[in-house]
C-alpha cells in the first residue's frame, strides 16, 4: 500500500506578508535617515554629542511609553489597523521635516515626532500578526515579519551611502528620497490588510482595570521576565560597532558590521520562526541563549577581523532564533481582546530592560574592557539558561 504523501505546510494569510513589506519599506526610508541623522547633526548643524544623546534618550523612552498606550487603546477599541496605520501615516510625515532642518528645534520635532509614530504603531501591528496569523503558524508569522523589517535594517543604510557617494555628500537630497519608501508603506497597509472582524456583540472594557490585568496569566508575565533577561545579556548592539573600531577595522568599514549582522539575522528568522511552530518553545530558547553565550564568548577574546565576523554572526543567528518566537510567546499566552495590551507591557519592559543593559554594558567597557562587557553578556545568558531549565523542570 503506498503511504500517503504529506501534507502541504499552510500557506500563511497575506496579510502577514503584506505587514512585513510595510515594515521593510519603512525601515528602508527610517535607517537611510538614522544612518547619517548623527553626522548631520554634529556636522552639518552643530550641534553636540551631548544635545545628540539627549535627544536619542528622549525619542526612545517617548516610544516606550506610547507602546503600552497604543496598546491598550487598541484593545479598547477593538481595532487595531486604524492606530497601525496611524503610527506609519506619523512617521512618513516626518521624514520631509529631517531635509528642511536649519536647526536643532526642527530635528527635535521631527526625532520624537518619528518615534511617536513608532510608539503608536508597534504594539497593534504585532497585536495584528497575531489577529491573522492561524495559532499554529503565529512562530512563522513573527519571524517572517521580522525577516522582512531586518531587511530594511541593512538595505537602508546601504542605500545612504550610495546615495552619499553619488551625490557628493548631500545629506538633505538622501533624506528626500527617504520619503518615498515611507508613503509606499502606508499606502500598502491601508489598502493591503483588511482586519479581521471584532466578534459580534463583544463588550468594551478598560484593558488595564485590575480585573483585566488578572486575565493576564503567570506564564505570560513569566516570558515578559525572559524577555526582560533576554535583553539584559544581549545589550545594544552598537557594542558589535565598537568592538569593530577596537580592533582596529577601518572606520569607513565598520557600519558594514551592523549589515552582516542584519543580513544573518533577515535569513534565519524566518525558518527558525518556522521551526518554532513545531518544536519546544523552552527548548529553542535555550539554544538561542547558548548561541548568545557563543558568541559573547567569541567577542570578547577575538584579537582580529576573522573572528569579530564569527561573533557577529552568531549574534544575528540568536536573534533569528528568539525575537519572532518570543513575539509568538507573548500572543500565545494573551488572551485575544488583550493582545495590544499584553504587547505594550512586554516592549516597555524589554526596553527598559536594553536601557539599563546598555548603561551597564558602557560602564564596564569604560574602566574594565570589552572583554569584560562581553563577558557580563554571557553570564547574564547563563542565569537566563538555568532559570529556563529550572521552569521545564
Amino acid at each position: 500500500m503506498t503511504a500517503a504523501p504529506p501534507a502541504a505546510t499552510p500557506r500563511l494569510p497575506a496579510g502577514i506578508w503584506v505587514l512585513g513589506f510595510v515594515s521593510l519599506l519603512m525601515d528602508i526610508s527610517s535607517e537611510m535617515i538614522h544612518a547619517l541623522l548623527p553626522l548631520f547633526m554634529v556636522g552639518t548643524l552643530g550641534m553636540g554629542v551631548a544635545l545628540v544623546g539627549l535627544l536619542e534618550g528622549l525619542a526612545e523612552a517617548t516610544a516606550l511609553i506610547l507602546k503600552v498606550c497604543s496598546g491598550v487603546i487598541s484593545d479598547w477599541f477593538g481595532r487595531r489597523k486604524p492606530l497601525a496605520v496611524l503610527g506609519y501615516g506619523l512617521g512618513a510625515a516626518t521624514k520631509p521635516l529631517f531635509a528642511l532642518a536649519s536647526g536643532p528645534g526642527l530635528i527635535f520635532t521631527a526625532r520624537l515626532l518619528d518615534r511617536v509614530g513608532k510608539g503608536i504603531r508597534g504594539a497593534p501591528r504585532d497585536a495584528l500578526v497575531a489577529d491573522i496569523a492561524p495559532p499554529e503558524q503565529r512562530g512563522a508569522a513573527f519571524g517572517l515579519r521580522q525577516s522582512l523589517d531586518t531587511v530594511g535594517a541593512f538595505v537602508g543604510p546601504l542605500l545612504a551611502v550610495a546615495l552619499m557617494l553619488l551625490w557628493a555628500n548631500d545629506f538633505r537630497a538622501v533624506f528626500a528620497v527617504a520619503v518615498v519608501p515611507a508613503l509606499l508603506a502606508v499606502l500598502l497597509l491601508m489598502v493591503g490588510v483588511r482586519e479581521p472582524a471584532r466578534p459580534a456583540g463583544a463588550a468594551r472594557s478598560n484593558p488595564i482595570s485590575r480585573a483585566n490585568l488578572k486575565r493576564l496569566p503567570r506564564a505570560y508575565w513569566w516570558v515578559v521576565g525572559v524577555g526582560a533577561v533576554f535583553t539584559l545579556a544581549r545589550f545594544s548592539e552598537a557594542f558589535l560597532v565598537l568592538r569593530a573600531e577596537q580592533l582596529g577595522v577601518a572606520l569607513a568599514a565598520v557600519p558594514l558590521v551592523m549589515v552582516a549582522m542584519n543580513v544573518v539575522y533577515s535569513l534565519t528568522a524566518y525558518p527558525l520562526g518556522k521551526l518554532s511552530d513545531r518544536v519546544s518553545h523552552h527548548g529553542l530558547l535555550l539554544a538561542g541563549l547558548s548561541v548568545l553565550v557563543l558568541a559573547d564568548v567569541v567577542l570578547a577574546v577575538s584579537t582580529h577581523w576573522v573572528g569579530l565576523l564569527l561573533g557577529v554572526a552568531l549574534w544575528g543567528v540568536h536573534m533569528g532564533m528568539t525575537q519572532g518566537l518570543l513575539a509568538a510567546m507573548v500572543a500565545a499566552q494573551a488572551p485575544a481582546d488583550l493582545r495590544g495590551t499584553a504587547f505594550g507591557f512586554f516592549n516597555l519592559v524589554s526596553g527598559v530592560a536594553l536601557l539599563a543593559a546598555s548603561v551597564l554594558a558602557g560602564l564596564l567597557w569604560q574602566y574594565l574592557g570589552p572583554a569584560w562587557t562581553f563577558g557580563a553578556g554571557a553570564a547574564f545568558s547563563v542565569l537566563a539558561m538555568a532559570a529556563l531549565a529550572w521552569r521545564a523542570d
